[in-house]
């Protein structure tokens, strides 16, 4: 029987005679470059040491950076690979010793380059036009495949030749375009493997910058204030930073200089001379830089820099006046005197216009030499020869260009002795005092002034009724002649430091007007229009008045009357109070201050037979108080007839229907037209008819007031404090009227108490007045408000003695046809009516005052 002793003894003798084998996992290596990896070595049987050795022999020595070697137990041992390189390519060995027994095992370990990107940076930027190398640069082994895609899709290279791809792999894109930007695709392929990979290459294409200008030169004014504005738009990408420079300068936002917010404008502040010149817009980007000139044209308006007074004697000295100017564009130079420009053509001293220009010296004469004009670089000069007295006075010089004119007097002196002017001849007559005017004209106007007769000066003790009466520039002898002796000649002599002059004056007797010549006599039913000529002679003082004269043919009386001569003439005369279809004479004769002249031959005219008045000639005017219009009309030739009644219409303009007629009697002068529209432009027509007939209308057009202003509204206590105020004078009025009436009825036996208790039948005349004074009136709610005034009937124009001349009006074609709608007939009738009613109760007024005044 075997004991536990014995059987491990055998154990050990067994196991000591057993090899050792060594098997590495895995057999075999192939590794990515820097990829990790770990080989397992295990042993079968007991080692005792366990080692690992590199592709050069080499032990490899535990706890490595980049290879481990670690014991795992007695049987294993794991060596390990970090990142490794392809210099750690080689065969690896394992070997296990135990005494003198050892084993080992190989792994060979290879490696290979995975498909890597080593440069291709995102996004790649190139300039417009550019030969453009997008770079792209991939490894792995075996080398890989590189394609291109540009927007997902594979890159034809044999559809645009522009593309082209490099022997390194790069993709060359050439003369690329701004289309050509966007994302690119370089994909790397490796068949051996089935690996691929890509990477997305962002292309961005920049635009060098491009300058547009609007306008190339600006125009600007100097001395006024006045900013200037240059502007230039930059395109480009990126968007291009602008900025301005002069002569290379670049210039900054300060007080000469503003930019908005991309620069593209710039404005220069109160713009000089010296801010003229050329000016750069400068545009910047990635792309590169371009640049564009802009150039400023400064103007300066005229401006006189030397201009001076001048002073001379009469004919005896040469002046010249000098006139100096500056301004850009170069202005030329006019000269003037006094309010007017020389012009050409005038036959006087200065007699042409002059314009000097720096552009060239020119010289100007005007016709008679006197005056000439130079005109050299800055200057124009203006030179008088021979001085006259006329030629002192104000001279003006202007300098224009385009942008603007200046303009400065000169004062030129002249020296003169005394001018004496004045009517030569005075016409008077004895016993009439007459002015005889010594006017001087003189420089210095420090004058003496003497009137001599004779010899001898006036006054003095031979000739008493004269009289002198200094101003400053003439002397006036007032003489009243009393005899024949006094007419003659009065001599007037003038004197200051530079000479004298003398002057004759006569005095002669004044005669009557000669008589006028009549002309023609045009006739009219109750008057006459009488033209003629002024007298050939005046008698040496004006016409005052005219006596017209005039009768029946061979019979009656001769009928005067003396028109005055208004507005200094007269050439014709209306006579009046004539019958109709009756043959007159009529001669006329003139009166001035001497007295009248003789009478004109007599010249016969017939009168015109009865028939319809002649137009009453209208004139209106616009109340100041509400929307009212008054119309005057002014009687003409009544046709030998007199004037029954006045028919008044009117509408506005833009109707075609009139307001209803008003019937005026023959004494009214005006009609005032009240509730009429706002600013509206009215016809009123007025006829005048009597017993033959109505005339043509009379016309008149005028536009009403504009509407006024809305009253603003006042408050309570006002409008309270306003009627109280009312309230008192209303009261204060009656006391007044009633202190008045008592006052006539114990004086003059009337007023409303001898109304109320005395005179018998004349308050029923009244009554009745006021009644037909009441059929004038209507609702102003309704039609306007006419208000008339009248006269006595009694005057009619064939008796009176003095009516205004006729005058023409173009006449209507169809009256009728205009005052005769058949739409008013009832209310014609309703105020014939009413003014026959008023007609009847004035004249019983007028009588029944008549008999009270006889009583």
């Amino acid at each position: 029987m075997l004991h536990a002793k014995d059987i491990i003894l055998v154990l050990l003798f067994v196991g000591s005679t057993v090899c050792l084998e060594v098997e590495i996992t895995p057999t075999q290596g192939e590794i990515s470059v820097g990829e990790s990896k770990f080989f397992l070595c295990e042993i079968v049987g007991v080692a005792k040491e366990i080692d690992w050795y590199s592709p050069s022999g080499e032990r490899i020595e535990p706890n490595k950076p980049e290879i481990t070697v670690t014991r795992n137990d007695e049987s294993s041992s794991t060596l390990t690979l970090y990142k490794a390189g392809v210099d750690s390519a080689g065969t690896y060995k394992c070997l296990a010793t135990n005494g003198d027994q050892s084993a080992e095992a190989t792994v060979n370990v290879k490696f290979y380059q995975r498909i890597t990107f080593k440069n291709a940076p995102s996004p790649q930027e190139f300039n417009e036009g550019d030969n453009a190398n997008i770079v792209c640069d991939v490894i792995s082994s075996p080398p890989p495949t590189i394609i291109w895609k540009h927007k997902g899709a594979k890159i034809q290279m044999e559809k645009d030749v522009r593309f082209k791809i490099l022997p390194n792999n790069h993709l060359q894109i050439r003369g690329i375009k701004k289309t050509d930007e966007g994302s690119y695709t370089c994909e790397g392929r490796l068949m051996a493997r089935g690996e691929i990979d890509l990477k997305i290459i962002r292309v961005i294409v920049n635009v060098l910058p491009t300058i547009r200008v609007w306008q190339s030169e600006v125009n600007a004014t100097a001395g006024v204030g006045q900013s200037a504005m240059l502007t230039c738009a930059a395109d480009g990408y990126p968007e291009p930073m602008v900025t301005w420079a002069r002569a290379g300068v670049l210039l900054e936002s300060g007080e000469k200089y503003s930019f908005n917010e991309d620069g593209s404008e710039m404005t220069i502040m109160e713009v000089a001379k010296l801010d003229e010149g050329e000016y750069s817009c400068i545009a910047k980007n990635k792309a590169g830089e371009s640049e564009q000139e802009l150039s400023l044209r400064v103007f300066v308006k005229p401006k006189i820099t030397f201009l001076l007074n001048q002073s001379t004697s009469e004919m005896e000295e040469q002046v010249t006046l000098t006139c100096e100017a500056s301004g850009d564009p170069t202005p030329t130079i006019n000269w003037s005197f006094g309010l007017r420009p020389f012009t050409e053509g005038e036959q006087a001293h200065l007699n042409r216009i002059y314009q000097a220009s720096w552009t060239r010296p020119e010289q100007h004469k005007s016709l008679d030499g006197n005056v000439v004009v130079r005109s050299d670089a800055r200057v124009s000069s203006l030179t008088l020869k021979y001085a006259n007295f006329t030629d002192a006075g104000q001279y003006l010089c202007s300098a224009r260009n385009a942008i603007g004119v200046d303009s400065q007097p000169a004062y030129l002196e002249v020296r003169y002795a005394p001018k004496i002017h004045g009517s030569v001849t005075v016409y008077t007559w004895e016993g009439n005092a007459a002015n005889i005017s010594c006017e001087v004209l003189a420089h210095p106007s420090d004058v003496s002034i003497l009137w001599l007769r004779d010899g001898f000066q006036l006054p003095n003790a031979n000739i008493t009724k004269a009289k002198v009466f200094q101003s400053p520039t003439a002397s006036y002898l007032e003489v009243t002649p009393e005899s024949e002796n006094d007419f003659g000649s009065y001599n007037c002599t003038a004197a200051n430091e530079m000479g004298t002059e003398s002057k004759e004056f006569l005095l002669i007797q004044a005669d009557v007007p000669s008589a006028p010549s009549l002309g023609e006599v045009e006739p009219f039913s109750s008057s006459a229009r009488v033209e003629f000529q002024e007298p050939d002679a005046t008698g040496g003082v004006p016409v005052l008045q005219y006596r017209a004269e005039w009768k029946t043919v061979g019979r009656g009386s001769w009928v005067q009357r003396v028109f005055d001569v208004q507005g200094g003439a007269l050439s014709e005369v209306t006579i009046t109070g004539l019958k109709p279809e009756t043959n007159y004479e009529v001669k006329m004769s003139a009166i001035n201050g001497k007295g009248e002249g003789e009478t004109s031959p007599a010249v016969v005219f017939k009168t015109e037979p009865v028939r319809e008045p002649e137009p009453p000639k209208l004139e209106g005017t616009l109340q100041t108080k509400g929307n009212s219009l008054k119309v005057n009309w002014l009687k003409q030739d009544d046709g030998g007839s007199p004037i029954t009644h006045y028919l008044v219409r009117y509408k506005p303009k833009y109707q075609a229907d009139w307001k209803p007629e008003i019937r005026l009697p023959s004494g009214s002068e005006y009609v005032v037209l009240s509730g009429l529209e706002w600013n509206t432009e009215y016809n009123v027509f007025v006829v005048a008819e009597n017993l033959q007939g109505k005339s043509q209308p009379g016309t008149l057009t005028i536009r009403t007031s504009p509407e006024p202003a809305a009253i603003p509204d006042i408050d309570g206590e006002s409008a309270l404090s306003t009627g109280i105020m009312a309230g008192i004078l209303i009261l204060a009025f009656v006391l007044l009227l009633l202190a008045v009436d008592v006052t006539c009825y114990f004086t003059n036996k009337c007023g409303l108490i001898m109304c109320l208790c005395g005179k018998p039948g004349s308050g029923a005349k009244g009554h009745n007045l006021e009644q037909g004074k009441a059929a004038f009136m209507k609702d102003e709610s309704k039609e306007p408000i006419v208000e008339v005034r009248t006269e006595d009937e009694c005057t009619a124009n064939h008796n009176a003695g003095g009516p205004t001349e006729p005058s023409e009006t173009t006449p209507l074609t169809e009256p009728e046809k205009i005052f005769g709608d058949e739409k008013s007939k009832a209310e014609e009738a309703e105020v014939k009516t009413a003014l026959s009613e008023v007609t009847t109760e004035h004249n019983d007024v007028t009588q029944t005052n008549a008999s009270d005044s006889k009583a």
